[in-house]
């Protein structure tokens, strides 16, 4: 038995919870992980983990033996990766999970320099607006709009996305300029493109708030839709085909705003912020390259959505 390879097999069991999933994402078979667990409890002579037919879970004896294995590992890493900062750069596979509209209009047109700088990087770039199981699918680190309701991963916050209300002038001929939120609600001639929040299959409510003298006046908006998404530029496309009105970040709005598409509305009603994080599990070692990741995040937020 390889020791190094059975504890590192026993802790990605206990992160996915699942053999198959801990094969995948060590590129083994599920044969050889299974082994590998076995082996490690024989030599122990504890029993790790409880198996049936649906899910794998931790016995208590094992949870306080991942606690150690896992420090070992990262401790491992760590020499690793402090005698290849000597003479090399960052290197090695990234598993990260970012929102569509993100990776399509901030961090692919980036990419080429983050490459010249990092050029044996190699990033696997998952792109979707749904909750990813960081854990269990075995990713480096996600970047979420909004608050990160996962306790146990760690969120660092990059940036904040600052939010308008936007129609086409297709739409706006038709259905009129509205100047109040509160006409968004039960109208027959206003409707919104409805966000789908991801885990709930609700459509997000926008809470609008306007200040006259000493005076607040507060709307959450919950609207009529035709149509509704889960994904950044699905909703985006609906908006932009005029099937109702948008709540977007700026730096979604600008180019549509400069090309005549969008026309913003409401202009003085205000929508809080939409706080930018960052997040990773407690267990994942920050190495080189995922700092190096990180760091590029924070760059890039600084300029396109920077916080108060």
């Amino acid at each position: 038995m390889d020791r190094f390879d059975a504890l590192q097999a026993f802790a990605r069991v206990v992160e996915a919870g699942s053999f198959t999933k801990a094969a995948q994402t060590l590129h083994l078979s599920k044969t050889t992980v299974t082994q590998l667990v076995q082996q490690l409890e024989a030599r122990l002579r504890i029993k790790l983990l409880h198996r049936t037919t649906r899910r794998v879970s931790v016995t208590p004896e094992g949870a306080a033996y991942y606690e150690r294995v896992v420090r070992v590992l990262a401790d491992l890493e760590d020499a690793d990766a402090g005698l290849a900062s000597v003479s090399a750069a960052p290197r090695g596979r990234l598993r990260v999970d970012v929102p569509s509209p993100f990776a399509r209009m901030i961090l692919m047109p980036a990419l080429p320099e983050f490459h010249t700088r990092y050029p044996e990087i190699q990033i696997d770039m998952g792109v979707s607006d749904r909750i990813v199981d960081v854990v269990g699918d075995n990713v480096d680190c996600v970047v979420r709009g909004g608050e990160v309701t996962v306790p146990s991963l760690i969120a660092r916050r990059v940036g904040e996305l600052q939010l308008g209300v936007y129609a086409t002038p297709g739409y706006l001929q038709r259905a009129g300029t509205p100047t109040h939120p509160g006409e968004l609600e039960g109208a027959t001639h206003h409707r919104i493109v409805g966000f789908l929040r991801s885990g709930t299959g609700r459509v997000a409510t926008m809470p609008m708030r306007r200040i006259r003298g000493a005076a607040e006046e507060f709307v959450e908006v919950r609207g009529r839709y035709v149509v509704s998404a889960d994904d950044g530029n699905a909703y985006l496309a609906a908006g932009l085909a005029g099937m109702g009105l948008l709540w977007l970040p700026s730096y979604m709005a600008k180019p549509h705003v400069a090309g005549g598409e969008l026309l913003p509305v409401l202009n003085d009603w205000q929508l809080d912020p939409m706080p930018m994080y960052l997040a990773y599990p407690p267990t994942r070692h920050v190495s080189a390259k995922l700092r190096a990741f990180m760091d590029w995040i924070d760059e890039l937020m600084a300029i396109h959505a920077p916080t108060n």
